[in-house]
Parts: C-alpha cells; sequence; structure tokens
C-alpha cells in the first residue's frame, strides 16, 4: 500500500491529551519530517471591506471586494444585507433590478473582485437580536470550550460525540445553529466547511471568513484535505491493511435511511473509497482501526466496515452481527473518532490538528491496554 513519500500523510506519535495542534505557515514541513503538503503562497492579509449594508431608499452601488470572489449574486446580498428574506434577493435578480457591471445578472452567478453592483431600493427586516442574547453567550462559551485551533480565518472543533452538525427533523441544537455567536466585528458569520455525523467525534473544520470557506472548498473538492478516522470494530480484518471500495446509495427506510452496497451504474450510486489498517487488537475479537475514507460520502466507513463484516462498535444503524454480546465495560455508543485533520491554510502553509478520544473512547482503550500513543500504520496510504 505504499505510495511515492511525497503523498504519504505523516501521522506522527499523539497522546490522548491534550489535543496536538500543529499549524505550518512554510511550505517546508514541521521539523520533523517532509510536509504532507508541497508549495502553498506565502502567509498574507487583506482588507476584505465587505461589511454589511443598510438598506436605502434609493438605489446604491456597491464594488465587489477580493474577499467576495467567487460569491453567488444571491449570497452576496445574503451577506451584505443580512436582514433581507431570501425570496426577496431571488425577486429582485430575476426581476432585473440588480445590475452587475451594468448588465442583468442571475442568482447563481459568481462574481469577480471589481464587479460593479446596482443595488436597488430595498426594505429589511430588523436584524434578529445575536451576540447579545443570552443563549449567544452561552453558545459562544460552548464553542470556546471545544476549540482546537483558532486563527483569524479557520476554527478547528472538537466535536463532541451526540451533538449534530446541521439541523433536522426535530434537531434544534447543533454547531451550525451556534456558529451566529462567533460573528465577526465585519458581520461575517462562521460556516461549515465539512460535516460529521452526530455520533461522531473529533476535528470539525469551520472557515470564519468567505476567503477561508472559498479556499477550503475547493480543498476538499480537490480532496487535498487529509482526514484520519479512529475506529473500535468486531473481529479483526484481515489482511490488516486494505482498501474498500465501493458504491454506495441512499436507502429510504421507514423511520430513516441507510447508505447500502450498490451496483456500478445504479442511479444515485456514487463511488467510495476507503483506506484502513489495524493498530491493535484485543484478544481477536475487538481491533482498533485506523481509517482514510479518500472520498467523503455519507457514512462511507460505517456502511464500509459493516461492508467488510467488521461493524464499529456501537452503531446503531450498520451493527448486524447478530447474538455479539457487547464486552463488559465497553459503553454501547459509536466507537468512531475524527482523530487528525491536515489541510493547507488558505494564506499558506499547513493547518494539521488532531483530536482526543472521546470519553468513551478513552474508557474501551484504557480497558483493552491500548496505548493511544502507538504508531498509526496509515501514513502508508495512497492518496489518491
Amino acid at each position: 500500500m505504499a505510495g511515492p513519500r511525497h503523498q504519504r500523510l505523516q501521522v506522527r506519535h499523539h497522546s490522548v491529551s491534550p489535543p496536538v495542534v500543529r499549524t505550518q505557515r512554510a511550505s517546508k514541513g514541521d521539523g520533523h519530517g517532509r510536509s504532507p503538503f508541497e508549495g502553498g503562497r506565502p502567509l498574507s492579509r487583506q482588507d476584505d471591506g465587505a461589511k454589511p449594508l443598510q438598506a436605502a431608499g434609493k438605489a446604491q452601488t456597491v464594488t465587489v471586494t477580493p474577499d467576495e470572489s467567487g460569491m453567488r449574486v444571491d449570497r452576496f446580498f445574503e451577506a451584505r444585507f443580512p436582514g433581507l428574506s431570501f425570496s426577496h434577493i431571488q425577486r429582485i435578480i430575476r426581476k432585473g433590478e440588480v445590475r452587475v457591471n451594468g448588465k442583468r445578472t442571475q442568482p447563481k452567478a459568481r462574481l469577480e473582485p471589481g464587479n460593479v453592483i446596482r443595488i436597488p431600493p430595498l426594505k429589511t427586516a430588523p436584524p434578529a437580536p445575536r451576540d447579545d442574547a443570552p443563549q449567544a453567550q452561552k453558545d459562544r462559551a460552548f464553542l470556546k470550550s471545544i476549540t482546537l485551533y483558532e486563527d483569524a480565518d479557520v476554527l478547528v472543533l472538537n466535536k463532541p460525540m451526540g451533538l449534530a452538525v446541521q439541523g433536522g427533523s426535530g434537531t434544534m441544537r447543533h454547531i451550525d445553529g451556534m456558529l451566529g455567536a462567533l460573528r465577526g466585528p465585519d458581520g461575517q458569520r462562521p460556516r461549515l466547511v465539512h460535516r460529521l455525523d452526530k455520533d461522531t467525534a473529533g476535528c470539525l473544520l469551520v472557515a470564519k471568513t468567505r476567503f477561508a470557506a472559498s479556499a477550503l472548498a475547493k480543498t476538499f473538492r480537490s480532496r487535498s484535505a487529509r482526514k484520519i478516522y479512529w475506529a473500535l470494530v468486531v473481529g479483526v480484518p484481515r489482511p490488516k491493511q486494505g482498501r474498500i471500495s465501493t458504491f454506495l446509495a441512499k436507502e429510504e427506510r421507514e423511520e430513516d435511511s441507510i447508505m447500502r452496497i450498490a451496483a456500478h451504474g445504479e442511479k444515485g450510486a456514487s463511488h467510495a473509497v476507503t483506506y484502513y489498517a489495524v493498530v491493535d487488537t484485543a484478544a481477536q475479537r475487538l481491533a482498533w482501526l485506523s481509517l482514510k475514507p479518500v472520498t467523503g460520502r455519507t457514512h462511507q466507513l460505517r456502511a464500509h466496515m459493516a461492508h467488510i463484516e467488521h461493524p464499529i462498535v456501537g452503531d446503531p444503524k450498520y451493527f448486524t452481527k447478530e447474538n455479539w454480546e457487547l464486552p463488559g465495560g465497553i459503553q454501547n455508543k459509536l466507537h468512531l473518532l475524527a482523530r487528525r485533520i491536515a489541510v493547507p491554510h488558505p494564506r499558506g502553509g499547513v493547518i494539521d490538528v488532531s483530536a482526543p478520544l472521546p470519553p468513551h473512547m478513552e474508557q474501551s482503550w484504557n480497558l483493552l491496554g491500548f496505548d493511544a500513543k502507538r504508531y498509526d500504520p496509515i501514513e502508508q496510504a495512497p492518496e489518491e
């Protein structure tokens, strides 16, 4: 499974606590070996100048800033006029009241720095209370308490197990809903860059600026982000290092939905690739795996582990082993951790952050005699 040296993710010995955070603002590594990323532009700061605007009773003219490069026209209005309803934004654009460089435009059209936008007379509702609300203060304190790394552009959170990343049916409390409490002085609201399942703990990357959100979105689309997960599974996979390649499709059920193995060419099916490596075992009954998803499909790791008949311990959706008893002292909770994320920083260099084991997994590791500082063999997995 070894690939060219420059394609390997260098996973070093990490301790359970405190979390490991490495930030490299130069492109020549961190002093312990070659960086998983080459190049990167020099660190620089730019004044985006993108301030929220007040609605006016007459037309306005606004110039697109470098920080707003690549934004959709409708999202530009959302950011500049927080009190403007989305339906109203769509309506004024489609009616031709909004002009870009003197021409009609579309809601999904992408903006470039220097574009001149004509904004028609607008009426906005008063903005909802934000940072000064008691709940916002609680949300801000909570997010700060789970922060693994933060700078002017990027935030890495240690998402607890059981906390949803986004809202859904019956889900009132979630990370995305709390991010408004971290709105900056310029009005920019942090935004999610990727997702984690509700019951998966660990590293969650958040962009604090539109500039960072755009750059990091490109990073994830190009699969330049390196993600490592740890899991406790039933049995010991053979071989101890391998590649799982399947197609996955969503299957709707009465109360929920799952991802199932699908055939190539099947409608709605997406290709999914995961590399795995056994780090340690417990009496051949359980194995600690390090997992490296090449693709980022919904429930990919959980579905792939179930597919090779080594489901993740505590998985309520994909655990199918009949008459299997949970060892004493191990909690029946999903044993899956987004252990590490390493991505090029939007302004150059590398962000490399690791999360500690959540309490229920730390308890299991202690019970099984696993040493979280053990060498992680997934570094040999290709970056295809």
